[in-house]
């Protein structure tokens, strides 16, 4: 697990950003034709079937796995899609614990949390 400084991950913010915003647009997107996909599937399984959205559908999953697949692999926890919330494991006070931050606030870190813990939980630095 790659542990991040306050510094480390600040510096990491601006190149995420479009990324958190992009899965965003992508899994409202994704939301928006979930009913239409699964009644095109129900309808399959009855040889009916087919929507013209689901290609769509399809590369927008395949987007937002890519681009989770890009924040993992830089060390980076994504925690919410809808609201661009993302988490950078830590060291304070010889234990690992998460910086957190979302889209909104600025482009810094301000929050932190316990690994067990979640936003809700989260203490100013």
């Amino acid at each position: 697990m790659k542990l991040f400084t306050v510094d480390e991950a600040d510096d990491l913010i601006p190149t995420i950003k479009p990324k958190l915003e992009k899965i965003k647009i992508l899994y409202r997107q994704v939301g928006l034709l979930r009913k239409s996909v699964k009644a095109a599937a129900i309808a399959a399984e009855f040889g009916g079937g087919g929507t013209e959205n689901g290609s769509v559908y399809v590369k927008s999953l395949y987007e937002i796995g890519k681009i989770t697949t890009e924040l993992f692999e830089l060390g980076i926890q994504p925690k919410d899609y809808a609201r661009g919330l993302i988490d950078f494991p830590s060291l304070k006070d010889g234990r690992v614990v998460l910086l957190c931050w979302q889209l909104g606030e600025p482009e810094r870190i301000e929050w932190w949390h316990e690994e067990k813990e979640g936003f809700a939980n989260r203490k100013p630095l």
